[in-house]
Formats: structure tokens, C-alpha cells, sequence
């Protein structure tokens, strides 16, 4: 089974969704998370203010953080080779990476949208 380890930067908590102002970003992350985890995907994030040492014994977690800082995460791992750095990953990403069929999960919209014709 494929294995993905997400290395965050430093964030106020473990999903970085807490707080006064919550990045839309990091929320709609965390949901596709719970997504592909309710699919079987393995999955393990790394929040480097409250998890350094999962950076430090992680050799590519660490090789990079020396190479490009950590204003360059965050990292993604699959199967411990780099698959995405700078950003995260959206579902459709995540659903690839650990072999899971992407479900659509909203309707089409529009006059043309759910199988009517205009």
C-alpha cells in the first residue's frame, strides 16, 4: 500500500485549521486528507513547529529543508520520493498517489448541468 507523509512548515497546530484567521487552503487540504483516508490511503502529516525530529530522521525531509529551507515546504512524500514541494496536493492528486478513483462529489451546474440538454 503506497504511503503518503505530508511535511507541513510551522503551523499554530497539527491541520494548521485553528485560530482566528484559517487559511481556505489548509482547510480544504485537511478535507481531502480525511477523503482519501476514508478510502484506505495512508497518510501522515509532519508539523515542523511541533514535530522536528520527524524532519531530522526523515532523510529527504531533511536533505531539503537544507537545500531549499523551510520556506519551501511543503513537502509531499510518496512512498518516500518527492512528489509535490511548495504546495499541496489537491484530491485529485491525493486520490492518484494511493490508487483510489476519484468520486465527483458536486453536480454540474448551469442549464446544460445534470444531464438536462438546453
Amino acid at each position: 500500500m503506497t504511503t503518503i507523509h505530508v511535511f507541513d512548515p510551522a503551523l499554530c497546530c497539527s491541520t494548521g485549521v485553528c485560530g482566528v484567521e484559517v487559511d481556505q487552503q489548509l482547510v480544504d487540504f485537511s478535507a481531502d486528507i480525511e477523503w482519501v483516508k476514508q478510502h484506505g490511503a495512508q497518510i501522515e502529516r509532519f508539523n515542523l513547529a511541533q514535530q522536528p525530529m520527524a524532519f531530522a530522521e526523515n532523510p529527504v525531509a531533511k536533505a531539503f529543508l537544507e537545500r531549499s529551507g523551510a520556506e519551501a515546504l511543503p513537502l509531499i512524500l510518496v512512498d518516500g520520493e518527492v512528489a509535490l514541494a511548495g504546495r499541496y496536493p489537491n484530491r485529485a492528486e491525493l486520490s492518484r498517489w494511493a490508487a483510489i478513483a476519484e468520486t465527483a462529489e458536486k453536480p454540474a451546474s448551469g442549464c446544460c448541468g445534470g444531464g438536462r440538454s438546453c
